[in-house]
């Protein structure tokens, strides 16, 4: 046998492990240290629930307390709350006004009557605006001023809305 081969008598391991009592004893008193800071806790909390209520100021005799219990609301007791009231069928209010906006977009009325204002729907609205252009003001102008402008000129009444070519002369 050569000097490099090792002999059986000469392998050499680690005689000792982990005993198993080790291992039971390091959970054990990870349970009772979990346990004992679950007591702390819930004792340092009782103490603060007491603290509190000895010392919160005393109620307004004025008020009255609620015999019922709240947390369970119905649709008679939502309706004795004072104004605004929160939403009780989020779904269905959105669904109406998300349907009466649809109807106001695609149908013609009037904004004021008196003032002769109407609208008109927004596709019709586009279709004019590609038709027409859109109205331009000078750089030097507000938007207010140049509506004035137009309002006390006699030109701008026989004016052509921006966008379209001036008729050719004959």
């Amino acid at each position: 046998m050569t000097s490099d081969q090792l002999r059986p008598d000469e392998i050499e391991y680690e005689r000792e492990d982990l005993s198993a009592g080790s291992i039971v004893g390091f959970l054990a008193g990870l349970a009772i240290i979990g346990l004992l800071l679950h007591i702390i806790v819930l004792g340092m909390y009782k103490y603060l629930d007491r603290y509190e209520r000895t010392h919160e100021p005393p109620q307004n005799p004025l008020v009255s307390t609620p015999s019922v219990d709240t947390s369970k609301a119905t649709p008679e007791d939502a309706s004795k709350f004072p104004l605004p009231r929160l939403e009780t069928n989020e779904r269905g209010q959105l669904y109406q006004l998300r349907m009466k906006e649809e109807e106001t977009l695609n149908s013609y009325g009037w904004v004021d009557q008196q003032a002769g204002i109407a609208h008109i729907p927004i596709g019709r609205a586009m279709e004019i605006i590609a038709q027409r252009g859109l109205p331009s003001t000078p750089q030097n102008m507000t938007a207010g001023s140049a509506a004035q402008q137009r309002q006390r000129s006699p030109a701008a009444k026989k004016a052509k809305p921006a966008g379209q070519a001036p008729a050719p002369k004959q």
